[in-house]
């Protein structure tokens, strides 16, 4: 298991309610073991995962087919 951390940058004004469900989606995608956005600066997302599993593109992939532009950061 290789564990790494990507944040987003999510281009959408999101309300509390549409966060968790984002936040929800993406930690249900096969290989990831965390995502959250961060409370101070709610348009940046942290997502842990497995890069045996999954790869950013996946999770990012995901992300849009939440109706949410983003793009990786870091």
């Amino acid at each position: 298991m290789h564990i790494t951390d990507m944040v987003m940058h999510v281009d959408n004004y999101l309300g509390e309610h549409t966060r968790r469900n984002i936040e929800k989606a993406i930690t249900d995608t096969k290989g990831v073991v965390h995502a959250h956005f961060n409370e101070r600066r709610p348009h940046l997302m942290l997502v842990s995962y497995d890069t045996e599993r999954t790869s950013s593109f996946e999770v990012l992939a995901r992300m849009t087919k939440q109706q949410v532009r983003a793009e990786r950061i870091g």
